[in-house]
């Protein structure tokens, strides 16, 4: 109860019920002081006003009424959803499966409830089962389970039941179950069979697919009321201690805290004065009727989907980062030295990390691009209260910021191998250019160094010959061919009577 609510209670009776002691009987008229409401108003005892300001949209009773029965024992007609979602590989062929087993296009949404006719939603694959199977339906008026195959690699498997019970009994329907292929089973396990049975006969469609024990899924549970008689409102705040415990999962007989069932409660929808929709992490309580909830049970089970392929891909870009990471401790931790010759293996592996960055992209954008909910709208505000309930927005940004972290590695494994090649550059530049032409100017000097010392050797060697030799020489071997033996005396030879070498008689002094 709220603060408001103490307020409008009688001034006399608080206390009163303060001054007596525990155990003590109050005066007629006032009723037993229980452990619980003793709780209760201590802690009430100075919460702010302002708290009040957050509560439900649906007027809250006073919580000694909320305590009570409500309407647990009244026979109700109600149907009740099961939807199971599996993330079977990495993709699916839709051709293939429908060339494989008897399946056939869904109809999508249909569009009321000023649903506008923009909206997109993925069109799978649809497989009737159960009908023909189901021998004994264990207690239900009614049964009936479908397939639905995505292209994305997810399979949800939708078990709808019809049973009249008492309302208080609505949680002891998961245990119920039906004979199914000759054996008991319940929801769970009949779609646990029913999955296993699809992955084995549409496997050659499916790119990679995983081993049913340790794929990813989801599940959820719509309980639909179809004879609330009243306003929905009214019988919500009858039985909101029953239906806060039905949609958290905990035990009817438990004692919920009040900021519990107001947060659990506290943000109901309505279209029409007759129908109420209250939703939870792995439930919700719809009451209508006129059964028109189709609808929101597609967006319920496309919130889901969404919801199991983020987490997949998440867990994928998990697993892809610890690879990474080994690679990179290998190539740059202590003792990488020794891990050298592997080196370029583990470069050619890190540089598949851009590959798989740009799938992952891809996976992300084809998943927020295969539904178009956008827009105040009924359906829009339904989704949107999902998706805040999923934290949908979380896990946007967590596998956001492993594609980053990815794209990092990447960028810095292509950096360190730009790094290295422009090393590798530098030191043939500095070879080319300084250490090549040092190379043959040293060349060219100990050639030019070895042609001297030749030279000088081949002197020395025909200078000895040439002075033996020259006394010996004969005047005729020292003259030019065609020339006589007196021209090679020179002309100032002179003949041994005085005349020159023509025959005319010499001069003292050259002269005649």
């Amino acid at each position: 109860m709220t603060e408001r609510g103490d307020r409008g209670a009688s001034a006399g009776k608080r206390l009163q019920a303060a001054a007596a002691p525990e155990g003590a009987e109050l005066p007629s008229g006032a009723g037993p002081l229980s452990p619980q409401g003793r709780g209760a108003r201590r802690r009430r005892v100075g919460r702010p006003l302002a708290e009040s300001e957050d509560a439900p949209s649906v007027p809250l009773q006073p919580r000694r009424a909320s305590r009570g029965k409500g309407d647990a024992a009244k026979l109700c007609f109600v149907e009740v959803v099961y939807l199971y979602l599996y993330d079977i590989g990495r993709s699916v062929d839709l051709r293939k499966v429908a060339a494989l087993i008897p399946a056939h296009t869904d109809v999508g949404i249909v569009k009321r409830r000023d649903t506008p006719a923009s909206i997109t939603l993925p069109k799978p694959l649809i497989l009737q089962i159960g009908e023909q199977e189901c021998q004994d339906l264990g207690g239900f008026d009614c049964f009936s389970a479908h397939m639905k195959i995505y292209a994305e690699g997810a399979v949800t498997v939708i078990v709808r039941v019809k049973a009249r019970l008492p309302f208080g009994e609505l949680h002891s329907l998961r245990d119920r179950a039906v004979i199914f292929g000759g054996e008991a089973r319940t929801m769970a396990g009949l779609a646990e069979l029913s999955a296993r049975n699809l992955i084995e006969g549409i496997r050659p469609a499916v790119t990679e697919p995983r081993d049913f024990d340790v794929m990813d899924n989801e599940t959820y549970t719509a309980f639909c009321l179809l004879d609330c008689e009243g306003n929905p409102g009214a019988f919500l705040n009858r039985n909101r201690d029953y239906v806060a415990a039905l949609l958290i999962g905990e035990d009817p007989n438990s004692v919920l805290h009040e900021s519990q069932i107001t947060a659990t409660l506290g943000k109901p929808f309505s279209y029409h004065e007759h129908d109420l929709a209250v939703f939870d992490l792995d439930r919700c309580l719809i009451i209508d009727s006129s059964a028109d909830y189709e609808d929101l049970l597609l967006i319920i089970e496309h919130a889901n989907y969404q919801l199991l392929e983020l987490r997949v891909l998440d867990h994928l870009l998990d697993e892809w980062l610890d690879e990474a990471e080994d690679d990179v401790r290998m190539l740059y931790g202590p003792g990488s030295r020794r891990h050298r010759g592997r080196g370029a293996a583990a470069r050619e592996k890190l540089a598949k990390i851009q590959a798989l960055r740009f799938e992952s992209l891809f996976i992300l954008e084809n998943l927020e691009n295969s539904s178009k909910i956008i827009g105040d709208y009924y359906l829009g505000q339904i989704y949107g209260r999902l998706n805040s309930i999923f934290s949908t927005e979380g896990w946007k940004w967590s596998v956001e910021r492993r594609l980053e972290t990815l794209q990092d590695v990447y960028d810095m494994v292509k950096n360190d191998s730009g790094e290295e090649r422009m090393v590798t550059l530098e030191i043939i530049f500095i070879v080319v250019c300084i250490i090549f032409p040092l190379v043959q100017i040293l060349q060219v000097m100990i050639t030019s160094s070895e042609t001297t010392r030749a030279a000088d050797q081949a002197s020395a060697l025909i200078r000895p010959l040439g002075d033996e030799g020259q006394g010996m020489s004969a005047p005729s071997e020292l003259a030019p061919a065609g020339a006589s033996p007196a021209d090679a005396a020179g002309p100032s030879a002179a003949a041994p009577d005085g005349t020159d070498a023509g025959g005319a008689p010499g001069l003292p002094g050259g002269r005649r």
